[in-house]
């Protein structure tokens, strides 16, 4: 009886599986990584006994927008797609009268027959079809359980110091290698791979490289509270840290990166601003400024007291006495200045904020707006075939050498055409 039990289900369940069969997915939520595709099953179709997992040839599987698809073999995918559309499956191992030559396909049912035969009158195979979600993963809120450091750097003032940030947000990740997801992730899955089955370890990697991500915006120059404005940079660095993890080994990418806010503690903000102070005074003339308003306030608060208004000037005085002037700050600076324009090559020395021109006028466009006059050239200049005006010997564009016969004005102001000055003697440059 077994053996004529297992010989009608062989046929039985073979002629069964003739049928094409059409593979769909319905519109994949964020939550779903990966599912098994649905086949579909009419009130008026026929096809309603087929053995579950097994793909007749010929059978129809549907891509959509944002959708891969894999069909697997016994656990092995052979066949993929991810471009949105219709995927005739012709390379099934299951035979069907529908597809192809008959003869053939009637011979290959019989073999399929005698196989199942051998199963006890079921198939010996297992196909599947699974779509994968290829749009972005969003909606993953991050933040650090503790402090991060991060080093504060300002070229300006010479600060170079580490702090301890915390910050939250978001980030989005998406499906770049299907094939690694499979393999490596998801699996021969019964229905569906959720995103909750993998959020957590790849929210701890995240924040793992965090602090390496941070080190290296901080080493661009960009102050932490400028984060926000970098959340570019930032996945661009993450992702190539957790190459290894999620693009090679998962077939995952990060999408985007958002930082929604970065805190630092009130020690370490007290502390820059306390720097920042302090290296703003080394310019003479806002420390002379700065000496000018505390004297203020004190002369302030000592007419306010009525009782000790004199103690509060004596100790002003002793204070001025001691060399704590403001006078002395400006005159710092003023010598600064002169020693700066001192150091500017003679004939070339201009106010700050533009050049003087001969009439007198300070101009800061290259014509002077009271006679016209052009702005006048730097010593040595020359101008080359190209164009391009220079001062050594060589141009700077086309390495062209400086002609030999050209004029050259000194910086006493005379036009000369020999190797040095007629007027001053000065050698040229």
């Amino acid at each position: 009886m077994g053996l004529i039990r297992a010989l009608g289900g062989a046929v039985g369940g073979t002629l069964a599986d003739q049928w094409k069969e059409f593979f769909y997915c319905e519109a994949i939520s964020a939550d779903v990584l990966m599912v098994k595709g649905q086949m579909r099953v009419d009130p008026r179709s026929a096809n309603k006994k087929g053995t579950d997992n097994i793909i007749s040839a010929g059978s129809v599987i549907a891509v959509a927008d944002g959708q891969a698809m894999a069909i697997v073999e016994q656990g092995q995918v052979v066949e993929f797609c991810a471009e949105p559309g219709e995927f005739v499956f012709d390379s099934s191992t299951e035979p069907s009268i529908f597809h192809g030559p008959l003869g053939p396909g009637i011979l290959d049912t019989f073999k399929t027959v005698g196989k199942r035969f051998t199963f006890g009158g079921q198939p010996g195979k297992d196909q599947r079809v699974y779509y994968f979600n290829l749009k972005e993963i969003t909606g993953n809120k991050y933040g650090t359980p503790s402090p991060i450091p991060f080093r504060v750097v300002d070229n300006n003032i010479g600060l170079d110091i580490d702090i301890s940030i915390r910050c939250n947000g978001n980030y989005s990740y998406r499906i770049v290698d299907p094939l690694l997801f499979y393999t490596n992730v998801a699996g021969n899955v019964a229905q569906a791979y959720r995103r909750s089955e993998l959020d957590s370890m790849l929210k701890g990697e995240l924040l793992t490289k965090l602090q390496p991500a941070f080190a290296r915006i901080s080493d661009m120059g960009i102050r932490y509270s400028s984060l926000p404005g970098h959340t570019t940079e930032i996945a661009t660095i993450l992702n190539e840290l957790l190459s290894e993890k999620w693009s090679k080994l998962r077939g995952l990418a990060i999408a985007s990166f958002n930082v929604k806010s970065v805190t630092a503690s009130p020690e370490d903000e007290q502390l820059i601003k306390d720097l920042q102070r302090k290296a703003v005074m080394r310019n003479a003339d806002m420390a002379g400024a700065a000496l000018v308003s505390a004297q203020a306030d004190a002369m302030r608060g000592a007419a306010e007291n009525a009782g000790g208004a004199m103690m509060g000037f004596m100790g002003l005085n002793a204070a001025m006495n001691a060399g704590s002037n403001a006078g002395g700050f400006f005159q710092m600076a003023d010598q600064q200045r002169a020693a700066n324009q001192q150091a500017a090559p003679q004939g070339m020395q201009a106010p700050q904020d533009g050049w003087a021109c001969s009439c007198g006028t300070v101009n800061g466009g290259r014509f002077c707006s009271e006679c016209g006059s052009p702005q006048p050239k730097p010593a040595g200049t020359w101008a080359c075939a190209c164009g391009v005006e220079n001062t050594g010997r060589f141009c700077s564009e086309c390495g062209t050498p400086r002609p030999a016969s050209d004029s050259w004005t000194c910086p006493c102001g005379v036009e000369n055409t020999g190797r040095f000055c007629s007027e001053c003697g000065t050698p040229r440059a």
